[in-house]
């Protein structure tokens, strides 16, 4: 078996590359199992003990990691790796603990990128930084100005306001993709407590919900997307935001999985002030807004100026994500 030192050399001696931050995480792997875009092959970074196919362990992203054995002149960066949004943090300050890893670690690798020659760093951001609620009939677009209203959402504006400093002091070219929820095989927290809740057969109080409107990204999309990013020459210090390109509301995303799963949809007409104040008595506000709000993104831009459009519809994506689960 190659050692950690080989397995790195040999990565480093191959042809043109694309190299991949957080190698074994939800987008990371998906772009990992690309295996190759155009002449390029993929090649995934993992922190971790266990080294998927197509990976190789790396560095970390804090104050002693050396991207240097790694990164090579005219690779194409990916990051992918963070501090990602979770419903409850334990951190006891959250804001430094996402700035020490969003912020503060993807500056150190982007340095260390435009100082090893990386051609390109494409930098997979949040719709957070826009905000988390659009007014109806509004859409988030790629040219508002940031405002952010979480930690999470704060740290990644702040990258990106660094990441854009060193693409004007070097040579390297930066790419910034915003996606909103992004759902597919693999995918935990909210959308997978969504999926395990609608298989269960339980009734949710939610079918009143039907004028709220969510913009979503498969995961199949998303990839789809960053990997146009990789070559594609419009692409350089833009910002792009990504969407699946059709919006639904909260009762018709819960009829789209149940359709998926091959079975009816339970949805009780609860009205959503009745929702509203048992949100506050358990204090799920945020929850509730999340599933009632609107997020509407524009895509727009990113479709003509890459010429771009999602490969897969959001039915087929929620067949995929559903396959996920039950495998």
């Amino acid at each position: 078996m190659e050692s950690d030192g080989a397995m790195v050399k040999s990565v480093a001696s191959a042809g043109r590359r694309v190299v991949v931050t957080g190698g074994d995480g939800f987008v990371g792997s998906a772009l990992v199992a690309r295996g190759r875009v155009g002449e390029a092959c993929v090649v995934g970074v993992v922190r971790g003990e266990s080294v998927p196919p197509g990976c190789i362990r790396g560095p970390s992203l804090d104050a002693d990691a050396d991207w240097g054995c790694i990164l090579r002149r005219d690779d194409v960066l990916i990051h992918a790796a963070a501090r990602v949004h979770v419903r409850v943090d334990g951190a006891p300050d959250p804001l430094a603990a996402f700035r020490a890893d969003n912020v503060v670690g993807t500056v150190r690798l982007a340095r260390q990128a435009a100082l090893a020659g990386v051609r390109r760093f494409v930098f997979i951001s949040s719709i957070k930084v826009n905000g988390d609620q659009t007014p109806p009939g509004e859409r988030f677009t790629a040219d508002m100005r940031p405002a952010p209203t979480d930690a999470y959402g704060i740290s990644k504006a702040e990258a990106e306001v660094a990441l854009a400093a060193i693409a004007a002091e070097t040579s390297m070219e930066v790419v910034i993709v915003r996606p909103p929820l992004v759902y597919g095989p693999g995918v935990r927290a909210n959308f997978h407590d969504l999926m395990r809740w609608v298989a269960s057969g339980l009734p949710l109080p939610l079918g009143a919900i039907e004028h709220n409107r969510r913009s979503l990204v498969a995961l199949d999309n998303l990839v789809d997307l960053l990997v146009t990013c990789v070559d594609h020459p419009a692409a350089a210090s833009r910002i792009f935001l990504a969407a699946d390109g059709e919006d639904l509301s909260t009762a018709e995303l819960i009829r789209r999985l149940a359709a998926a799963m091959g079975r009816r949809a339970k949805l009780l007409a609860v009205p959503e002030w009745v929702l509203q104040a048992g949100a506050r008595l358990m204090g799920k506000e945020d929850m509730l807004l999340r599933l009632c709000g609107n997020l509407q993104v524009d895509c727009a831009k990113t479709c003509e100026v890459l010429g771009w459009r999602p490969p897969i519809s959001v039915d087929e994506g929620m067949r995929r994500a559903v396959a996920g689960y039950k495998a």
